[in-house]
Order: structure tokens, then sequence, then C-alpha cells
């Protein structure tokens, strides 16, 4: 696609506890600290290493799409060694389809290895504070970052030139989930391209809340428990989009939660204020995907 090159945009200086090379990862080497202050969050041209950025522009992202969000780990058995962690977040397996599970996952591909991007989310939130925002419930966390990698957005508002490509279909993110319907452009048909996002919204779920999922969905509690690093919280998601802020979750995401832990869901019941706000939305948007 034209604009996306393959290349991490900077690179932090790797942390001390993380541990996590070709796709694998060592056990966290040190304990997290759990108090995350809420300060201003910091000017993205002061990162390191990020020069010249522009500032923000509003527009898409994708609110939990009915591909994300999720936080299920459905990869082959593995060990608490296998996961890449850092100081505070490890990567979830759920959020592996960013990276490997092309016949599943349509969004962009992350290119930069998923060592070098835990550990740059890491770094990020340490050098922004470690600001934690508040998701839909007490589980979900957001850590809002500038776009590291180069992704491009993933989704666009429906205009007259571009409402005829839509496409829909019933869709499953594991083959524990039931099918949901969706809708979607592929970024192929749009004439003018995609842009690259300027954000990256990393969408957290804390270690309870996996853990109860993968029970509910039939794993075992104790296998769970010892598979997962000692962290306090599993980035499952990351977003590519032009806000700092979080975007409505997807209305078919919310009747899923509605559903319960056994159908994929979370179990956090329908806000109907909050379900309207994410139609006024998603009527309007769409996400992109290839």
């Amino acid at each position: 696609m034209p604009g996306r090159s393959t290349h991490l945009l900077f690179r932090a200086k790797p942390l001390s506890s993380l541990a996590c090379h070709l796709g694998f990862a060592g056990r966290a080497t040190s304990r997290p600290r759990h108090a995350h202050a809420h300060i201003p969050r910091p000017d993205r041209r002061a990162l390191p290493g990020v020069s010249g950025v522009q500032s923000i522009h509003q527009l898409k992202g994708q609110g939990h799409p009915p591909r994300f969000a999720k936080t299920m780990s459905t990869s082959a058995k593995r060990t608490r060694e296998d996961y890449c962690v850092g100081p505070y977040f490890f990567l979830d397996p759920f959020a592996e389809r960013q990276w490997d599970d092309a016949d599943k996952y349509k969004g962009g591909r992350i290119t930069a290895t998923k060592a070098e991007f835990t550990e740059q989310v890491n770094a990020l939130y340490e050098k922004g504070g470690k600001e934690l925002v508040g998701g839909y419930a007490p589980f979900c966390k957001h850590v809002f970052v500038p776009a590291f990698v180069d992704l491009p957005v993933q989704a666009v508002a429906i205009t007259e030139d571009n409402k005829t490509l839509v496409k829909s279909a019933y869709i499953r993110r594991t083959e524990k989930e039931i099918p949901v319907l969706a809708r979607w452009i592929e970024a192929a048909d749009l004439k003018e391209g995609v842009p690259n996002a300027k954000y990256l919204d990393i969408i957290l779920y804390s270690r309870e809340q996996i853990v109860a999922e993968r029970v509910a969905q039939g794993d075992s509690q104790e296998a769970v428990e010892a598979e997962l690093p000692e962290l306090p919280w599993g980035i499952i998601s990351i977003k590519a989009q032009d806000e700092n802020s979080e975007i409505p979750m997807q209305p078919i995401t919310m009747m899923r939660n509605a559903l319960g832990k056994a159908e994929g869901g979370s179990g956090v019941p329908l806000d109907r204020e909050k379900y309207q706000a994410s139609v006024d939305y998603w009527d309007k948007h769409v996400t992109i995907q290839g």
C-alpha cells in the first residue's frame, strides 16, 4: 500500500526486565509497580527518537471491533516462558492474531516483532508517567501511545464515494466464539488508499479477567494460572487510530459481551446509553480490512 513501510520508527533502549526473542519470551525478572499516576499525556515530540511529529486529527478507529477486544487465548499449549513480557504488561496470545493469523484477522499487520512491540509499549507507558485510562469495565484499561509502527487506520467514515464498497459477513474470531455479523471495506478497494494512524490504542485486560474468560471456555484454571505471566495486565488488542482517546466499541461486541464468557464475551451487561452512542458512531463509520 502506498505510503506504508515495514520499519520501526524508533527503538527504545531495551528494558532489563523484558526477555523475549524470536517471538517467545522469558519470565519477567521483577514485579511491576502497581501505582498508575494520572498525569498529562506527554507531547509526542518529546519522546526519545520521535522528532517532528505532527499533531493529531480526528478520524476513525475501531472501538473494540468484532474481531477485537476479547482476550481468549486460543493458541496451542504454551508455557509462561513463551510469553513476551515487560515490567508492566505481557502480550496475550489473543493479540498475536495481529501478527500471525492472516485467515481470521484481516486488519493491518504489525511488522515489528512481538518482542520489539512489547518492549516499546512498556517503555512508552513508563515514559508517559504510567497513565492507565479506564475502559468499559474495571478489568479493561487503555494506554494511548504515538504510532511507533506503520499501521493504517482501522476505520473510515462512510461517504457517497465508498458506501457501495461496504461488504458484510458472519465472522468469528476464535473457534470457541459464535459468529457475529460484521461489515467492512477492503483496503484495496479504496482509490485514495488508507492513511497510517497517528496513535495506537493498546487495550489491556486484567490477568484475572483473562483467566476467567479462558476458564469459562473450557480451559483449566490451574493450567491457565500456571501459564500466564505474573503481571497485572495483558495486551489483548492494538487499534490504530488518529485519536488519542477511546473510540466506541461496536454494537455487536457489546451484545456479545452481554451474552457472557462462555460465548466469547466478557459478561458485562448491555448499557443502553453506551450502546446508542456506539450506534451513532458506527452507523457513519466502517472498518478497513486487508
